[in-house]
């Protein structure tokens, strides 16, 4: 039974960025014309980072959980009851990278979940599900884990960097640590499936063959245009809904958050979504122009970044929000922060 007078906070977030920055004419120089690179969804961000050959989802890991680490300590490990691990490209068939992941840390946690679906939204679906653990369990501490790793790998194949789509994606990883506490408690959640659009995120190659089948065709994701229509259509209205469900309850306009934290596809849906919540650019911070589409990396990323340039005082309303592959997922959660956990205000 879940037991809401039990407070879930987000302890701490960190965060990790791979090899130099990547400029956009790595990719525009090999675009083709009558391909959609004049879609805004295409529009390549000034830079991206990409992956490492050979670097796999636990090196991505361990490296953003390391700044997280070196504050707190390796003690913060001993204490982990959950591990929640999105990985855009599983390297390890069938089982994903969850444990994989908990063995680099040296971690045996009674909840490893290696969570497939929620995108580009993943992180605001495992802080639910952790939190929902958390209330209903002796759980004490969660660590979200997400990792990106397509850009430098799918993307970067010779026969899909010319395409427009390829020059946005970028790879990184961010991880969350949240405890039972009142430090900077998640204040409300609303997540929302649309199974309806779950099929309409396809990967395709030509000649057309299945993802495990050998052949000579490259995989990438099948834009269409008519498809492409149809994903701004439902980001454009999904995200500012669940924004506003959450904002609805806690009987605070949107518009009066202090900072919102989303994922960021490209620039247009960036600006749409300020501008349909009311929320002034400079209360929306991202890292599209650094980091491109960082799928569910974007808001851990982000925020961190955030938090430690100084741009979220303690005492901030923070909305994360975002949207996943076509529009089968959304989701928007609230957090009153009051700056990164220390060791003397405890985790319990």
């Amino acid at each position: 039974m879940i037991d809401v007078s039990v407070t879930v906070s987000l302890a701490d977030v960190s965060s990790y960025r791979p090899g130099e920055p990547v400029p956009a004419e790595y990719f525009t120089r090999f675009h083709e014309t009558g391909d959609s690179g004049n879609a805004v969804m295409f529009n390549p961000p000034r830079f991206r980072h990409h992956v490492a050959v050979g670097e796999s989802p636990a090196d991505m890991a361990e490296q953003a959980i390391a700044p997280m680490l070196a504050r707190h300590g390796a003690e913060l490990l001993d204490e982990v009851d959950i591990l929640i691990v999105h990985t855009q490209l599983p390297e390890t068939w069938f089982v994903g990278n969850g444990g994989e992941v908990a063995a680099r840390l040296g971690i045996v946690p009674e909840w490893l979940i290696d969570l497939h679906n929620g995108g580009c939204a993943s992180f605001v679906y495992a802080v639910k599900l952790a939190r929902e653990i958390m209330q209903s369990t002796p759980a004490k501490s969660a660590l979200i884990v997400n990792i990106a790793n397509t850009a430098g790998q799918l993307f970067d194949q010779d026969q899909v960097r010319p395409l427009a789509q390829a020059a946005v994606p970028g790879d990184g990883a961010g991880v969350a640590w949240l405890t039972r506490s009142d430090h900077s408690p998640i204040l409300d959640i609303e997540a929302r499936h649309l199974p309806q659009y779950a099929g309409e995120m396809t990967l395709v190659s030509d000649p057309p063959r299945r993802h495990w089948q050998s052949g000579p065709g490259q995989m990438h994701i099948g834009f269409t245009e008519a498809g492409i229509a149809k994903v701004l259509n439902r980001g454009n209205e999904i995200v500012p809904e669940v924004a506003r469900a959450v904002c609805g309850r806690l009987e605070v306009p949107p518009g009066d958050v202090d900072l919102l934290v989303t994922n960021q596809p490209n620039r247009k849906f960036l600006e749409n979504w300020r501008d349909s919540l009311g929320v002034p650019a400079e209360r929306h911070p991202d890292t599209f122009e650094e980091c491109g589409n960082l799928f569910g990396v974007a808001m851990p990323l982000t925020f961190d970044h955030a938090v430690t340039s100084g741009q979220v005082p303690d005492g901030s309303l923070v909305l994360f929000a975002g949207f996943a592959h076509a529009g089968d997922f959304a989701a928007a959660a609230a957090v009153r922060w009051n700056g990164r956990l220390s060791p003397r205000d405890g985790s319990c």
